[in-house]
């Protein structure tokens, strides 16, 4: 994309989608997008959040993101979106897709529940790790099918209780033990080994990498990539080509029949379960429950977020530089409402989002974590 052309699409096109999966009838380069808020901003510049105690910047994140349609328009772009970033759990709603379109979720009985789980980083809270179990009864899966490892939950009362009672973290604990659950299902499904279904030449994680090709537009082969926390691949993927597929999840209109069934029955079940993406605290469910599922948004790990707008055919996608979660939150929320998708009174229900309070051990507020320079108008 060059600077001085916000609305190149070629990097998130990225040339060819594979395997015949792209029918271009929709949006074309260059049309306008009309009924959308101005997002056009300094194409090179990164946008930056900073973090205040008193009267004083104390620390400042710098991020990369872009706004993108799904005709592969770049809407708004703010710092180098071409060079690959590890999606990391932010994408987990692209890694969901084959358990739908491979008819796995149908043919085990499953519904929008464990399908929205399927995308979650959950808190390990009793309604998760309950749904988790059930699934993997009704699948005639087992603990010790389950690969991504034991993790003492996020929630911290459910910590403590486990603690209580003596218990010990288990892999149904672990925050991507529903994405675990769709990948094992999946592996059911088509009769394949179950035994290392986390490895990157394993079937189940083939599958995705071609998914997320064709979804990205982007050729993966050769693409660097790295062990996920939850041991499965995760793959460098250019951001403006994240928020591509993100925008194609918000309007399907160019894809095949069964990945436009899949991606709306995924984002159904995103918007409907707010409560198990995330759970007690998170951002991902506060945001969600407050718009009703009018934006979806995913976070992931080393300060990467992206964010789905169905109305507005869009999709978001950021990287904090150093990694930060507090930035990464900050931020996502900031671009949301550049946007302007939710309305004044749904941000009102969670202004902590916007501007998060920093505080003391005592509980005092001592300052905040806001955004800076460089952003959109709101």
């Amino acid at each position: 994309m060059s600077p001085d052309n916000p609305h190149d699409h070629s990097s998130c096109c990225g040339g060819d989608h594979h395997h015949g999966h792209s029918h271009h009838h929709g949006h074309r380069p260059g049309e306008s997008a009309e009924g959308r808020a101005d997002l056009s901003g300094p194409a090179e510049s990164p946008i930056t959040v900073e973090v205040t105690r008193g009267s004083l910047v104390e620390s400042v994140h710098r991020a990369r993101a872009c706004i993108v349609d799904a005709g592969g328009h770049v809407l708004a772009r703010w710092g180098d979106i071409d060079a690959p970033v590890y999606p990391r759990s932010a994408i987990k709603s692209l890694q969901a897709i084959p358990l739908v379109e491979s008819g796995a979720l149908d043919a085990f009985g499953l519904g929008d529940e464990e399908l929205a789980l399927a995308c979650s980083s959950h808190n390990g809270e009793a309604r998760h790790t309950e749904l988790v179990r059930s699934w993997a009864g009704r699948v005639g899966l087992t603990l010790n099918d389950y690969e991504c490892g034991a993790q003492i939950p996020y929630d911290p009362a459910t910590a403590e209780d486990l603690f209580r009672r003596g218990e010990t973290p288990t892999a149904f604990h672990n925050n991507c033990s529903g994405k675990h659950s769709g990948f094992l299902t999946t592996a059911k499904h088509k009769g394949e080994r179950l035994k290392g279904y986390v490895r990157y030449e394993h079937p189940v994680q083939q599958r995705i990498l071609g998914v997320m090709e064709q979804m990205t537009g982007q050729d993966l082969f050769g693409a660097p990539w790295g062990v996920d926390g939850c041991s499965i691949p995760t793959i460098g993927i250019p951001l403006g080509a994240i928020a591509y597929a993100m925008a194609r999840i918000a309007d399907p209109v160019d894809l095949p029949d069964a990945r436009a069934e899949a991606v709306t029955r995924i984002a159904a079940a995103w918007g409907k379960h707010p409560f198990l993406i995330g759970g007690t605290g998170t951002f991902d469910t506060a945001l969600m429950e407050a718009c009703n599922g009018a934006v979806l948004v995913k976070g992931g790990a080393e300060g990467v977020g992206c964010a789905v707008i169905p109305e507005q055919g869009i999709g978001i996608a950021l990287k904090i530089e150093d990694g930060a979660a507090r930035a990464r939150e900050v931020a996502l929320a900031a671009l949301i409402r550049s946007t302007q998708a939710l309305t004044d009174a749904q941000w009102a229900r969670v202004p902590q989002l916007l501007t998060t309070p920093l505080l003391n051990r005592a509980g005092t507020r001592v300052g905040e974590v806001r955004p800076a320079g460089g952003w959109p108008s709101t």
